[in-house]
This record gives C-alpha cells, structure tokens and sequence, in this order.
C-alpha cells in the first residue's frame, strides 16, 4: 500500500506546435488565376492541469514522465484553418501545487473538483497566403509557418486537503484515533513509522454533517531540518485547515512534547502557528480518573491559552466531547 502513494513527481512536458498556414493559390475551371486562398494553421495543443477528487495519490504519473501535446494541423484551400491539436489534460489529487523546475516559481495549485490551469499554451498556428494580399502583392507564393510549442520541466508536489490534520510523535495514538471516528483503515501497531503515508478519513457528525480528518506520519525532533521523513511529513500539515496535537497521556511531560511539536512546524513553515489548534491528551484509559483531574489543572497552568480534550481512543472516552470541540474551532 505504501508503495501506491506518491507525493511529488518530476515531469517533462511539451506543448503542441502550431499548424503552418496554406499557401493554397485558388484554380478553378472558369478562374485560372483566383489569387490567394490558402487558411490559417490550427494551434497546438495545450498542456492542462485538472483537479480530480477521485484521485488521492500521483502513482499514476510515475510511468508518464514525459508528456507532449499534438501540433496544430496545417491550414487548407479555400481558406480553411487548420485543426487545433488535441490537447493534453493532466489529472491530479487535490491539493497538488505545481512548480517550474528552473526557477521554483509555483505556476499552479489545485484545490478544487475539475479546477483547470493551463501550465503550456500551444503555439499560435501559421497564417495563410490570403493575408498577404495586397494591391501590389496579387499572389503571394508565402505563408507563415505555425510557432513552436513550449517546453519545460514540473515538479508535482501533493499536499493533503484535511479539515483537521492529527500531528504528533510516532505511537501517539493518531492512527487508532482516525480508525475510531471514521470509516478510515490505517495500519496500526506499536512501532515508530507505522504510518509512512497520510491517511484520509470522512468523520460523521451530528445532522449528517461531516469533516475530514488525516492522520499525517509522526513527526520526529529535526523534522523541519528533513530528519526522518520529515519534509515529507510536515509540507501535508500546511493544507489542514485545524491542527490536533496529539500526545500520550503516559508521558512525563505533555506540555513539553506538545511545545517540540509546536517548534518542529514554526522552523519549518512560521505561517503554520496561525491555524487553529488543539491539544488531544490520548490513551487516558491508562491513567486513574484522579491523575486525569491533576493532569487537567497541571496542563490548564501550564498551557491556559490552548484548546484541550482528554480522550481515549480504545474505550472511547472523551470522543464524542473531541468531536464537538473540533467542530466548534473549526467554525469561528
């Protein structure tokens, strides 16, 4: 499964050339000498990048890296244009950002079903004899060929599109939450790294609304520096629109686990401690009711301006409470 979910993607696209313009003289039986009459070159095709829904992974690239669109064909007699090459249409998840390899520059980003961006125009076609004409020019024997196609290198790069993104250290409890309130099947065992690619899942809340939630790898200190996976890891955060900081309750110190998290993304990317957040003190269940209520007034010290739930994902504790309080930040 992991192999199947490609994030970023390097390829070669070339735009179609335009169609040459006709230099088509007209003869017909009763006019031998009809001047002029050759069409205009049809433009090349386009290369285009389309949003898709349906698509949650750029697996499907991996084996067309390069990528051309037709020429325009060339104009005909009787003024006729030339047909416009056939175009070529890139699907992609959304939340895919599209970059020039040269120059970094971002020239697309993708956020919607059926979102369309032109990332290389078709060359314009040839125009035809017919527009040289002139009154001291009667037959002009030239005509314009079409302009060539454009051609450049792209990097695709796949940020997961997440209402609440789950950010935590590896064994946090991330992937056994997604399991619990969505219909998600993520691997789930007690080692780092279980989860390698961003999970997805639809959570159902009250009067059939719903949010989608990802459970996005563990982060490890260093990340931002490209520790680990971390790059990887933390470009999927950026598109979240609320992120829930997950840390175990067994932990010694929960503010500090939360206060590395926090300083892996503002190294990383300083515009990520504008979004909404929350912490989720997970696995409860392995704590007495009465070091919940000290840990309660502990955190509420040391952490007053943060947004806390206790919960626990295997007994369920806390869940529907979470699920409101997300759903109440995520609205103001």
């Amino acid at each position: 499964m992991n192999a199947n979910f490609i994030d970023y993607i390097k390829v070669h696209c070339r735009s179609g050339k335009g169609g040459a313009g006709s230099t088509h003289l007209r003869r017909e039986k009763f006019i031998p000498k009809g001047g002029p009459d050759g069409g205009d070159g049809g433009r090349g095709g386009h290369i285009i990048i389309k949003g898709n829904s349906q698509l949650w992974t750029l697996l499907h690239l991996r084996y067309t890296r390069h990528l051309s669109a037709e020429a325009g064909k060339p104009g005909g007699r009787q003024r006729s244009t030339g047909a416009s090459g056939k175009d070529v249409t890139i699907e992609v998840p959304l939340g895919t950002v599209v970059r020039d390899t040269d120059t970094q520059e971002v020239v697309a980003e993708v956020t919607k079903d059926g979102e369309q961006h032109i990332l290389l125009t078709g060359g314009k076609g040839g125009r035809g004899n017919v527009h040289f004409k002139s009154s001291t020019r009667q037959t002009p024997r030239y005509a314009q060929p079409g302009e060539p196609g454009q051609e450049r290198f792209f990097v695709m790069e796949l940020k997961v599109l997440a209402d609440v993104g789950l950010v935590g250290f590896p064994n946090a409890g991330k992937s056994t939450l997604l399991s619990v309130v969505s219909a998600a099947k993520p691997e789930i065992a007690d080692y780092p790294f279980t989860t390698l690619v961003p999970n997805l899942g639809m959570v159902p809340y009250r009067d059939s609304r719903s949010f989608v939630m990802a459970d996005i790898p563990g982060i490890i200190e260093g990340a931002h520096k490209g520790k680990g996976l971390g790059h990887r890891f933390l470009r999927h955060i950026e598109r979240n629109a609320l992120l829930l900081f997950m840390v175990p309750a067994d932990k010694e110190e929960i503010e500090q686990e939360y206060l590395i998290l926090l300083n892996e993304l503002e190294a990383y990317n300083p515009e990520l401690l504008d979004k909404q957040r929350m912490l989720a003190v997970t696995k409860c269940d392995l704590i007495p009711d009465e070091g919940i209520d000290a840990l309660k007034q502990k955190l509420d010290r040391e952490l007053p301006d943060v947004a806390k739930s206790f919960i626990s994902a295997h007994t369920t504790i806390g869940i529907e409470s979470l699920k409101d309080r997300l759903w109440q930040l995520m609205n103001e």
